[in-house]
């Protein structure tokens, strides 16, 4: 860490409700100009138990963070596909404790506000300078920095293999858009989802994130008709060995070239396989639907009509 962006910043991350990031935000933080009241956001926030604490350091994050802010500061979007799995098997935790938007809210607004603003600012303008939206700082999991990235991760992995977080990631829309899908947080269809955007990109095709919209929207809808479950029985994650990889986070330290996520098992190849050509053939006849971005803005799309992933399951909450 370097001073500049390790001053101030506490030992163990904390929860920091949504109505203090509300209070506390404005133009200055989101711009980079001024650094977060640290002093009242601390009084706010609300601290982990002990034995949870330890698995909370923020030490490891920050590290990383600059890590990230290091290795791409030409090319600030490609930094989501090495961030992604590393910070997931760096904070490691249930989907019940992920689905908490106040870790996310303190990790933004006290522990790393450089990265959001680094990550996320909009170009600058004659009326002032471009700023980092609000929700970059506290929202959905599909939108807020650091929670889209761990959330990628944990539905796009395949048991311990992050490979496929990293094809999800080379195309902002999977973010922005296939990550807001029901259909998503069943395994095989996030797995045979990845692989035929992954052939789009082998493939070369141009504006890639409009086929991946139009293919999203088309297995969205098709889900709703379709037991994809029925289709591509999924087997029960192990939960004791997800238990013991998150407790192993308190000791291990992330090998940044080859991180590992739980040994909780992966998902049959039948299973994927089973749902290829029904997805390759939504692909095919999805129809496109044009958008153009200002420059220099990120790919924004609206939401699908869909209530969103389930973020925690009843066997998360045990």
């Amino acid at each position: 860490m370097t001073p500049s962006t390790s001053a101030g910043v506490p030992p163990v991350l904390a929860l920091l409700p949504d109505a203090a990031v509300a209070k506390y935000l404005g133009r200055g933080i989101q711009s980079g100009r001024e650094r977060p009241p640290q002093v009242a956001l601390a009084k706010a926030g609300v601290a982990y138990d002990e034995r949870t604490a330890a698995r909370r350091r923020t030490a490891p994050v920050r590290e990383l963070l600059d890590e990230a802010m290091r290795r791409f500061a030409d090319d600030r979007y490609a930094a989501d596909g090495w961030l992604a799995p590393r910070l997931h098997a760096t904070l490691r935790m249930s989907r019940a404790e992920a689905a908490d938007s106040r870790v996310w809210n303190h990790l933004a607004m006290v522990v790393a506000p450089d990265y959001v603003v680094w990550r996320h600012k909009g170009a600058d303008t004659a009326e002032g300078p471009g700023i980092a939206t609000a929700a970059r700082f506290c929202g959905p999991h599909y939108t807020q920095t650091f929670s889209r990235l761990w959330w990628a991760a944990e539905l796009f992995r395949d048991g311990d293999d992050y490979g496929p977080v990293a094809t999800a990631c080379r195309i902002q829309d999977v973010l922005n858009t296939t990550m807001r899908l029901d259909v998503i947080d069943h395994r095989p269809t996030a797995q045979a989802m990845i692989r035929v955007i992954g052939g789009l990109l082998d493939a070369g095709v141009p504006r890639p994130g409009d086929h991946v919209n139009a293919f999203s929207s088309a297995v969205n809808a098709a889900g709703s008709t379709l037991m994809y479950d029925v289709l591509a029985p999924d087997a029960t994650p192990d939960a004791d060995e997800l238990h013991d990889w998150i407790q192993a986070g308190v000791e291990e330290a992330v090998d940044w070239d080859h991180p590992e996520g739980p040994h909780d098992g992966r998902v049959a190849r039948a299973a994927v396989d089973a749902l290829l050509p029904l997805f390759e053939k939504l692909r095919a006849e999805a129809p496109l639907r044009r958008r153009r971005p200002a420059k220099g803005e990120e790919p924004s799309v609206p939401a699908p009509r869909s209530s969103g992933v389930t973020l925690v399951k009843p066997s998360d909450l045990v």
